[in-house]
């Protein structure tokens, strides 16, 4: 695989992350552990039971401190890359049209500073461009920055990963045919960089920490599917993150690195199930029944509930446009009607308000904001009357024989 790259910026060095053991059985002493030494996978006996359908992709995708959004907008043939500033008093959207329509499997993501990162597949390569609008005598125009590409390989796919929480690169995941490379595509040391590379067929994404250094993988090696943490400031080192039982599929959904909250989904109870968990914490996988929801997917979690993952709200995609409020604490799941023309995305505030975006015709950028409704009191339980004392009989009343 070869690499085009035009940019050059700087990186900071990150800290060493701490280590725990890994996950063990739910209910059970053990839980989702902060990444460890690396470990030999164990091949499972028994055929891995069918996948769990995969979370669908947002419309917006929403920048990692919430101040910007992308998405590609028009239809058909004359899709454009559009972004959103959610920053100020009131949401607005920017279109960022180039001389010809956008591919409709192109990617786009929001960054911190207010570009746009395109991903295009063209011919044989996998192209990487910054977007941002740029003023001109004749009118609004769109500026590009060429990153540079990936070789489009046999089989390979490439997709965009979560920004960056530090908000100062973007990352990509080219999964071959026995491995899955992580690219950093901006804000690197030149173009494309290749910072991982993990063994097995990799999916998911998820940021373990607020730095940008400890990337969360769903890998799959030899029909099993675990979670694994690779830590790309020590040149993508592979440790255990999730296995709850041998023979069990174990993804990670979502995290909130403050919290420590960890929303998986596991097969392990029999069927694939949506169960909590704390980072590094001795405490086992919970599963809730009150997550028994048919094709439900985590999207966003409350943000700055510091050592506190039972309080914080996690917001889930249901079914065709539903949505369902959750807090750990709570044990209870409120069912909403999403507004009209929801684009599929979120966030969370850290004072517990959620931030939904929208378009319609009438409002082409919105935004409606939800706060997690307080949860019903447990149920009251009213003990029966206890029996009356029995009455004492005179002797000469008292039955005979």
């Amino acid at each position: 695989m070869t690499v085009c790259a035009t940019e050059i910026t700087t990186t900071t060095e990150l800290p060493d992350p701490e280590a725990a053991e890994p996950a063990g059985v739910p209910e059970h002493p053990g839980a989702p552990a902060a990444p460890a030494a690396p470990a030999p996978v164990v091949p499972a006996p028994t055929a891995p039971a069918p996948a769990a359908p995969a979370a669908p992709a947002p419309v917006l995708a929403v920048s990692a401190d919430g101040g910007y959004a992308a998405r590609l907008a028009g239809e058909g043939e004359a899709r454009y890359p559009e972004r959103w500033t959610l920053g100020g008093p009131e949401p607005y959207a920017v279109p960022l049209p180039l001389s010809q329509p956008e591919e409709a499997d192109s990617e786009v993501l929001a960054l911190a500073d207010g570009q746009v990162l395109i991903h295009r597949r063209v011919a044989d390569r996998h192209e990487f461009s910054l977007l941002y609008p740029s003023g001109a005598a004749s009118g609004p125009r769109t500026g590009e920055f060429r990153l540079g590409s990936v070789d489009a390989e046999d089989g390979l796919l490439v997709r965009l990963l979560p920004p960056s929480p530090d908000g100062g690169g973007a990352f990509a995941l080219a999964v071959g045919a026995g491995e899955s490379t992580v690219w950093q595509v901006a804000g690197g040391s030149g173009g494309p960089e290749r910072v991982a590379v993990v063994p097995g067929r990799c999916s998911g994404g998820v940021w373990l920490d607020r730095t940008g250094r400890l990337l969360a993988l769903d890998r799959e090696v030899d029909g099993r599917t675990k979670a694994v943490a690779v830590d790309l400031g020590r040149g993508g080192v592979v440790s255990p993150l999730l296995q709850i039982s041998e023979d069990s599929d174990d993804r990670l959904l979502l995290a909130a690195p403050d919290s420590g909250l960890l929303l998986i989904r596991s097969d392990a109870p029999g069927e694939p199930r949506l169960g909590w968990g704390v980072l590094g914490s001795e405490r086992p996988v919970r599963f809730p029944d009150c997550l028994r929801l048919e094709d439900a997917h985590p999207f966003a979690v409350q943000p700055g509930q510091v050592l506190m993952p039972e309080t914080c709200g996690v917001a889930l995609r249901v079914g065709d446009g539903g949505l369902a409020l959750w807090r750990p604490a709570d044990r209870y799941v409120f069912r909403l009607g999403a507004p009209e023309g929801w684009l599929g995305s979120g966030l969370w505030t850290p004072d517990g308000r959620l931030c939904l975006p929208y378009a319609t015709p009438g409002v082409p950028c919105g935004v409606v904001s939800l706060s997690q409704p307080a949860a019903p009191p447990p149920p009251v339980r009213v003990d029966p009357p206890p029996p009356p004392a029995p009455r004492p009989v005179p002797l000469q009343q008292a039955p005979l024989g």
